[in-house]
């Protein structure tokens, strides 16, 4: 980035669909920037407080959609350069700005004269309506309706929040480099394929950095069992500094939450979602839980055998279950996963792929645009066009892990939807790939599916056709925006799409037909173990997150371990997806999902539930535009699950899941 002398963050980008000028941005210009529109935005809200006129929908709530546009600018781009590419230098400013924000959030929250603007607004406009009902909504659950000593104590509970949930991210992006598997000796990688060898070389040594999960995908390959127990460990025990963390924002949590009037943390998140009730969610987890563990335990008893037969001594260990598990599903489906990355080839798997699923469903294009450059030079650009030829918006693709960027997979809006605005889509989707030393980049299909996955989240942001930037695209119930990526992910394993993109790399041959049919097989392959991980997870996150502000925890493993033993849930060879003290998922706010892990498995309802009509119904244009039109395009301006019964003319079946995890 070069340092521009006129803050280019402080008015709208003269890029096409008002890209971000990346180029244009330094990071002196951040700070000025957040400050001054955060200013400035005060000064908005200032001027709808003092409008002598009655309170309407378009002087007070449409005026709140049009205010702090260039805050919206410059905090999308901080928090994107803070998530994807930061240096010690944005690390610093993250810790400054987190709660400069937090605090500036809480003044136009709990500001009682807009609240009172806001509280007599009346509309008979049914999108205006619904909009309405979600700013009193967020008001109340911000505290509008607390007395001032009440909200000078949520004021300082934020606060505290923020700065410790920063604290937390920061310590796992560290922790991804700092706790990474180093070698001298290539033979302790055997099991590895050449490729990915040479690309963790360097000076003669070998990295192998964490990715954020529990589970290492090279623990399927590394033949070598000391060598796979280091990682496993590795991954465990990494951060442990965020174990007191974890603790105190629990707490914290829970105290913001009775402040508010609710039980504990968990019935305050889940109390605008589609879940509505902790009891809901209670009732579909524990539905899971008992057959998950029992398909565990064939699959274990099943590894168990297996690994004897070829050799395995003593017991089994967690960090034998994916080794074992990848040479049983060869053996059982003849289906070698390391063996199949040559046909799926990056470009090959989004061009072939993952577009070429969009258009045949939507009759869309994409028409890559080098002239139009992301925040990393890795990143890349395309234009997306409908049907009639209009331009739909960008989508920004991001493939590659990074020192400074955050591990995982995920979706946000560089400029969102809104006719209001008169803005159209800028999405970008992040992968964690490992960017090779030399040549193509293979994925494994596991890999594939994530990138299908997060497309699906692009989808729902660029179909985005509403009103207003508040209820645009994915911004819908935490427990249902996971949906339509889930039910993207069907398209990887379609074979009309599989054929199309999974070619070879050196021969551009197709996958044989037989390949794509072991692997549809496959698909069912590990669910006891998948499920099980997953509820794990969920079911810590549920825990931390109904504890009352009282509960003194002075040692987060012991917690959790606890935790999981009374959710029953407590399997030694299968440790949950996310140990706390690196859950970013619920303990670090720029992701969101405190007491909302279930959304997943809650969104995969419906998501099946999708799978099953598309099965039964095709992949045309009819089937596609219908789900546009009924589900993607309305974001979140009309109740979400009144959205679902318009595309599946009825209430979700919970039978798809559990056929699809074996569960049934």
């Amino acid at each position: 980035m070069t340092q521009s002398p006129v803050n280019p963050l402080l008015s709208p980008s003269e890029l096409p669909y008002r890209l971000p000028e990346f180029d244009a941005v330094g990071v002196g210009h951040l700070l000025p920037a957040v400050e001054a529109a955060m200013a400035a935005h005060l000064a908005e809200i200032d001027a709808i407080v003092a409008d002598p006129a009655p309170p309407t929908f378009d002087n007070t709530v449409a005026a709140l959609e049009r205010s702090g546009r260039d805050l919206h600018r410059a905090i999308t781009v901080f928090f994107t350069l803070a998530g994807s590419c930061a240096d010690d230098e944005i690390r610093d400013l993250e810790k400054d700005v987190t709660p400069r924000y937090t605090r500036h959030s809480d003044a136009v929250a709990l500001n009682r004269a807009l609240w009172q603007r806001i509280s007599r607004v009346e509309t008979d406009d049914p999108e205006e309506a619904w909009l309405l009902r979600r700013y009193r909504t967020d008001f109340v659950k911000a505290g509008a309706e607390l007395a001032e000593p009440d909200q000078a104590r949520l004021r300082r509970l934020n606060e505290q929040i923020a700065a410790l949930a920063t604290e937390f991210a920061q310590n796992l992006v560290a922790a991804v480099h700092e706790s990474a598997l180093k070698l001298d000796d290539p033979a302790a990688l055997d099991g590895l394929d050449a490729e990915t060898i040479a690309a963790l070389e360097h000076e003669g040594s070998y990295t192998l950095a964490l990715r954020n999960t529990t589970d290492q995908a090279a623990l399927a390959q590394l033949t070598d069992p000391a060598t796979r127990r280091a990682l496993f460990r590795l991954s465990t025990e990494r951060a442990p500094q965020n174990g007191a963390l974890a603790a105190e924002l629990a707490r914290l949590r829970a105290e913001r939450a009775v402040l508010l009037g609710f039980q504990n943390h968990a019935a305050y998140v889940v109390a605008d979602q589609t879940a509505q009730t902790v009891d809901a969610v209670e009732d579909l987890l524990g539905r899971l839980v008992e057959p998950a563990v029992r398909n565990v335990g064939r699959e274990a008893a099943e590894l168990r055998e297996f690994a004897a037969a070829n050799g395995h001594e003593g017991p089994l260990e967690p960090w034998d279950w994916a080794f074992y598990a990848e040479r049983l599903r060869t053996a059982r489906y003849d289906l070698d996963t390391a063996a199949l990355r040559p046909y799926f080839e990056l470009d090959r798997v989004i061009a072939d792929g993952v577009f070429f699923a969009a258009s045949k469903l939507f009759g869309i294009g994409f028409t890559q645009r080098p002239d139009l450059r992301g925040y990393h030079p890795d990143t890349r650009v395309w234009e997306v066009f409908d049907a009639d030829g209009s331009g739909l918006g960008l989508f920004v693709l991001d493939p590659y892990s990074r020192a400074g960027k955050r591990g995982g997979a995920w979706m946000h809006n560089l400029v969102e939807q809104s006719y209001l605005l008169d803005e159209k889509p800028v999405v970008v989707n992040n992968l964690n790939l490992a960017k090779p030393a030399t040549g193509p980049t293979l994925l494994t299909f596991d890999e594939v599916i994530t990138a299908f996955h997060e497309f699906g989240h692009a989808l729902h942001g660029l179909f985005s056709a509403v009103r207003f930037p508040r209820v645009e695209g994915t911004s819908v119930p935490r427990d249902f925006v996971e949906y339509p990526s889930q039910a993207n992910e069907m398209w990887a394993a379609w074979p009309e799409v599989l054929a199309n993109y999974a070619r070879h790399v050196d021969t551009g041959e197709p996958l044989p037909a037989r390949r794509i049919a072991e692997i549809r097989a496959a698909q069912q392959f590990n669910q006891g173990f998948k499920t099980l991980e997953y509820l794990a997870a969920t079911l810590l996150d549920w825990s931390w997150h109904t504890i009352g502000p009282d509960a003194a925890v002075t040692d987060a493993d012991a917690f959790e371990a606890q935790a999981l033993a009374e959710r029953g849930v407590a399997v030694e060879l299968v440790p949950p997806r996310y140990r706390s003290r690196y859950f970013a998922h619920i303990f670090s706010d720029l992701i969101g999902y405190s007491a909302g892990y279930y959304s997943y498995i809650w969104s995969e309802v419906l998501a099946a539930d999708t799978i099953a009509w598309f099965t039964e119904n095709g992949m045309n244009r009819h089937c596609g535009d219908h789900y546009r039109r009924t589900l993607l395009s309305v974001g979140g301006s009309v109740d979400p699950m009144d959205a679902f019964r318009a595309f599946r003319g009825r209430d979700p079946d919970i039978a798809p899941l559990l056929a699809h995890r074996g569960l049934a």
